[in-house]
C-alpha cells in the first residue's frame, strides 16, 4: 500500500493563517491543480522525515515550526481499491524566505482561508486546512504535536 504525506505550509498574519499553496505542472499527477506539499514515503524514512524532506524538495524551504495536525487526510483510491490514511503536517514558514520550485510546480501564491473554495479541489485538504488555521489563531496546539527536527 502507497504511504504518503501531506504538508500545509503556513505563515502566521495579523488576521490569521494564510497557506502557501502550488500550481501543479501539466506533465505531473494533480496537473493544474492547485495544492499544498504531498509525496511518498520512502523505505527508510517515517512520514515526517518524508514530509520535511517533501517540502525542501519542493520548496526548498525549512520550517520555522514543524507539527503533526491530529487529523488525517482519508480518501478512497480506485486504482488500488484502497482507502488512504495520509498524515498530515504543519510548516510554518518565514515569509521573507526564498520560494525556490522543482519541476512538479509551475507557480505558487499566498491564501486565505475564505480562498480556500477557489483554489483547493479535495474536500479533505479543505478540511485540514481549516483545522490547522483553527489551532493556530486559537493558540490550542499542543507540546505533543510539535516534531523537533
Amino acid at each position: 500500500m502507497k504511504r504518503l504525506v501531506d504538508v500545509y505550509p503556513y505563515r502566521k498574519e495579523q488576521d490569521g493563517v494564510e497557506f502557501l499553496i502550488f500550481k501543479r505542472a501539466a506533465d505531473v499527477s494533480y496537473a493544474h491543480q492547485w495544492r499544498m506539499i504531498g509525496g511518498k514515503v520512502n523505505r527508510d524514512e517515517t512520514h515526517f522525515e518524508a514530509a520535511l524532506r517533501e517540502l525542501e524538495e519542493e520548496t526548498g524551504l525549512s520550517p520555522d515550526l514543524f507539527w503533526t495536525i491530529p487529523s488525517v487526510n482519508q480518501f478512497y483510491d480506485h486504482d488500488s481499491d484502497s482507502i488512504l490514511q495520509i498524515p498530515a503536517f504543519g510548516a510554518q514558514i518565514n515569509q521573507e524566505l526564498a520560494i525556490t520550485l522543482n519541476h512538479e510546480h509551475v507557480s505558487w501564491k499566498w491564501i486565505s482561508p475564505n480562498e480556500f473554495n477557489t483554489y483547493i479541489q479535495w474536500p479533505e485538504q479543505k478540511r485540514l486546512m481549516n483545522l490547522l488555521a483553527d489551532i493556530v489563531t486559537s493558540k490550542q496546539m499542543l507540546n505533543e504535536w510539535i516534531i523537533e527536527f
